[in-house]
């Protein structure tokens, strides 16, 4: 076996010529078998007659079933860990003489696995303060907020107005129209532009103003636009938040009191933190594996990658609401930029396989089964009938290397010497 570059090998294979006589033999008798020739009955064709006619379709049968055979039977030998379809060339096939060919393809690397617990990382376990709890439940309340009318005055910064609105000019297409939205004066989500122009007005008050949209406006009919809108203020409304008393934690759920209530979100809030405080020790910890192994990566499994990174920023610009299609890209260099990335998280993926096989590492079926379950809930649909799908779909089995990282992540995370962060 030669080392071509990286992971990539090549094999030089021959087989001898009486096996190759006897294939070729074998496949003229099948062709001669189900050949309708002109003047003779069916199958009773002669062998010369069918060599010459079918001279194309027999070679290509013939190194069909010789080359993959011989081929894996090659890689079994020599116990070699294939990634990919191996790339046939300089293949030699003539009357009476061995069948030669040269098979170049790519191998999982041999890793050296260095030390890979008592990495130093950085982690202290986050702190949830009485302001944290107290904004936490003060967002709560904003979300249980009730709006009421109140009588009529000039609008001012903390009012919410109700207004119906119509573009004049410089929209996109069709007129934006809307009957009744509500805006909070001064709010900085507010454009400026409303702030300014229904500030002092009053309910039954009508007013034209210009509002200019930037580029990056979430809707196309008003992104990098000046629009000119006509606005009738039609009320005025204030926000009132409901009392943090023991009612008011009781309807939020199985709490008698609004200290336990507290007490909840304190660790709701804890839970949360300190799960993103361990994802990015977790991720320092294979930043540092990584760093300290250096091997070859199978350049199909980097094209792989690449390929699931830009899927991944499609899907996000589709979320947003952007056509990639309109977006004039060199999308080989967005490919290639994505290299870099790619080839770390590929190393990364063939380290932590590597611990887990060390460590026997592995996901049980009941980790297996409990995320089907809770797919199925998700998808109202019966267990049985979702485990066959994703039995079928190979999605069994992409639970399962999930559930292994997982696991794998965690051992290395426990294991590892954490410090006091700088």
């Amino acid at each position: 076996m030669a080392l071509v570059e990286g992971c990539k090998h090549s094999l030089e294979i021959s087989i001898p010529a009486a096996e190759v006589e006897t294939e070729t033999n074998r496949v003229v008798l099948d062709v001669q078998k189900r050949a309708k020739l002109p003047g003779f009955r069916p199958g009773k064709s002669p062998a010369s007659i069918i060599r010459k006619q079918f001279a194309g379709d027999i070679r290509q049968q013939v190194l069909e079933s010789l080359i993959p055979t011989h081929l894996q039977k090659q890689l079994e030998a020599e116990n070699l860990n294939v990634v990919g379809t191996p790339d046939i060339s300089d293949v030699h096939f003539h009357d009476n003489e061995p069948l030669r060919f040269k098979a170049t393809f790519e191998v999982v690397p041999e890793i050296e696995l260095g030390e890979y617990t008592n990495i130093e990382v950085p982690y202290q376990d986050p702190e949830v303060t009485d302001e944290d709890v107290t904004s936490r439940i003060d967002e709560i309340r904003e979300q249980k907020a009730q709006y009421v009318n109140i009588d009529p005055r000039p609008l001012a910064d903390g009012d919410f107005a109700v207004v119906s609105l119509e573009s004049l000019e410089g929209v996109s297409g069709d007129p934006v129209k809307t009957d009744e939205m509500q805006l909070e004066i001064g709010a900085k989500e507010t454009f400026e532009a409303f702030n300014e122009n229904l500030r002092g007005l009053s309910p039954g008050d009508e007013k034209d103003f210009e509002v200019e949209y930037p580029a990056d406006y979430g809707s196309e009919k008003l992104a990098g636009r000046k629009v000119k809108f006509h606005a009738v203020v039609k009320g005025l409304r204030k926000k009132e938040l409901p009392e943090l008393d023991d009612e008011f934690a009781q309807e939020l759920g199985d709490y008698r009191t609004v200290d336990e209530l507290k007490e909840a979100v304190r660790k709701a809030i804890f839970s949360q933190r300190q799960y993103e405080a361990q994802q990015e020790a977790k991720n320092k910890i294979v930043d540092k594996l990584v760093d300290a192994h250096e091997f070859p990566v199978p350049e199909v499994f980097v094209e792989r990658q690449i390929r699931n990174r830009v899927e991944q920023s499609l899907r996000a610009m589709a979320e947003q609401g952007v056509d990639p299609s309109k977006l004039k890209l060199d999308w080989e260099k967005v490919k290639e930029a994505q290299r870099e990335k790619a080839t770390r998280e590929v190393k990364a993926s063939l380290l932590l396989g590597k611990v887990s096989d060390r460590e026997a590492i592995r996901a049980t079926r009941d980790e297996v089964d409990a995320e089907v379950e809770k797919a199925a809930r998700q998808q109202r649909k019966p267990v049985a009938a979702v485990h066959m799908e994703f039995e079928k779909d190979g999605t069994l089995g992409r639970i399962a290397s999930h559930i292994q990282t997982d696991k794998t992540l965690s051992f290395l995370f426990e294991r590892a010497r954490k410090t006091a962060e700088s």
